[in-house]
């Protein structure tokens, strides 16, 4: 287990934690017209983090695949996830253990958690239990230590994080998944998306803060599982 305890919510504030699919859906339409076939109808999907389940909602509305697993240690979230799913093939679940689901699966991804994960050798074993060979993991990741807005959110996001955070490179995070068995690709996540602008934002202070970050800071990890 990565973490010692569940939580209720990631955001320490539920308005920002409802809002957070909102904001996240041009990154997971990106995530999934980089790295995924157009027919996914015999793939089986893990979600790592699901939170309140937006991104498997949307990869099966865009590509209905046969089957998937939602993952998050707040158990609200979870809940909530399993509210909002309606028809979709999807089962949520309260966890931080890929492998205790004892199966396997085709794709997996991951939105801005590595981040807070404390192990990552770890989380790449677990994750390398969860795949089957050949099998994918895409993981988005933008708090890492080469990030240049980093210094200013990691104050930023201990502020509202239930849980702890921790400061990974690029590098960290590949020697760990290269080392468990995985070949290990990145590219940049380059949104190829209009983000609104708010003037003033502690996040994005300028304006090219927010372009440099979406177009060169955030990046998208592939591991592919060997045999």
């Amino acid at each position: 287990m990565q973490h010692p305890s569940m939580i209720a919510t990631w955001n320490r504030n539920p308005a920002d934690e409802e809002a957070m699919g909102a904001a996240h859906a041009p990154i997971w339409r990106r995530m999934i017209n980089v790295s995924l076939p157009h027919d996914l109808h015999e793939s089986t999907v893990l979600d790592y983090g699901c939170n309140q389940g937006g991104f498997l909602r949307m990869l099966y509305d865009r590509h209905p695949f046969k089957s998937a697993v939602g993952i998050d240690i707040a158990r609200e979230s979870v809940a909530r996830a399993e509210l909002l799913k309606g028809h979709r093939p999807v089962e949520y679940k309260v966890t931080d253990s890929a492998a205790s689901l004892g199966r396997t699966f085709d794709y997996a991804f991951s939105h801005e958690v590595i981040y807070l994960l404390g192990d990552l050798a770890a989380h790449a074993r677990d994750m390398r239990a969860a795949l089957r060979p050949g099998g994918s993991y895409v993981a988005a990741m933008g708090c890492h230590t080469d990030s240049a807005v980093w210094p200013r959110w990691r104050k930023l996001i201990a502020e509202t994080s239930s849980i702890p955070i921790h400061d990974h490179s690029l590098e960290d995070v590949s020697k760990a998944f290269g080392q468990a068995g995985f070949t290990v690709a990145v590219r940049p996540l380059d949104l190829d998306a209009f983000m609104p602008v708010t003037v003033g934002s502690a996040y994005f202070p300028k304006v090219v803060d927010q372009l440099h970050y979406y177009s060169q800071d955030k990046v998208l990890f592939r591991f592919v599982r060997t045999p």
